[in-house]
């Protein structure tokens, strides 16, 4: 193969648009199975390459703040760290800080409080709790370490605690890029409500199979026709190597 021929894309500089007022730029990210799948056993493991891992790390080099649901932290733990130095560089040539901040939402409160998620303090973190977790939970929460953000109480459509959550990243973290890694339930949450504005997934070159196994947007019902959420592609790249498509789409408005 030519060695003109890309074997993945360049996420390190992204070409975004300016934020909305009341919220930050939101990338969704997810790796999945050729058949739709986004976890083996209940991980994410074994589906995307180390390619893969590297172009979610590229992906954080633009972002304010990373969030995952708390599925996602119980699953296979978070951080928002890039585990390279020179995308470490490359964020704080442009100014920012050296990791992205990392940031946890759930309703529950029922967290891992051993994660390096409340362990770490090379880079900042946020939990997003809702006002309807156990005061028992947002205490032991608090104690761990992070601060604590109580979101307001839910309004009939379901969107009051997620636009709640934006408007602090945006307002009182200074986010212009979020980048959400999931999970499932995060994913369709983001866009009933209509905020996310692009998506990046990996298509993985594996057959999961299972009729409960998840698929990267986990919502209670599907969409009617007319509320679907039509995407843009922006752009493909194949990777013989790997065997994976790496897909960029914008989500059409």
């Amino acid at each position: 193969m030519s060695r003109d021929v890309p074997v993945k894309p360049d996420y390190t500089n992204l070409d975004l648009p300016e934020p909305p007022a009341d919220r930050p730029y939101v990338l969704l990210n997810m790796v999945m199975s050729a058949d739709g799948k986004v976890v083996i056993d209940g991980t994410e493991a074994g589906i995307g390459s180390k390619t893969d891992q590297r172009l979610m790390r590229e992906l954080r080099v633009n972002a304010d703040v990373v969030l995952n649901g708390a599925s996602t932290l119980r699953a296979s733990g978070t951080s928002s760290r890039l585990g390279d130095p020179g995308l470490e560089q490359l964020r704080l040539d442009r100014g920012k800080d050296r990791y992205p901040i990392a940031a946890i939402w759930s309703r529950s409160g029922d967290l891992p409080l051993d994660r390096i998620f409340f362990k770490a303090r090379d880079f900042e973190a946020v939990v997003y709790l809702s006002s309807a977790a156990p005061e028992e939970r947002y205490q032991a929460v608090l104690a761990a370490g992070r601060p604590v953000h109580r979101l307001p109480a839910g309004t009939p459509d379901g969107s009051g605690e997620l636009r709640g959550m934006l408007a602090h990243m945006r307002h009182e973290l200074g986010a212009r890029v979020l980048l959400c890694e999931g999970g499932p339930t995060t994913n369709a949450e983001f866009f009933a409500h209509g905020v996310v504005d692009e998506f990046f997934l990996t298509l993985g070159p594996v057959i999961v199979g299972g009729r409960a196994t998840l698929t990267a947007v986990e919502g209670p019902k599907a969409f009617p026709k007319e509320l679907v959420k039509r995407l843009e592609l922006m752009s493909a790249v194949p990777n013989p190597a790997t065997s994976e498509v790496y897909l960029r789409y914008r989500v059409a408005r």
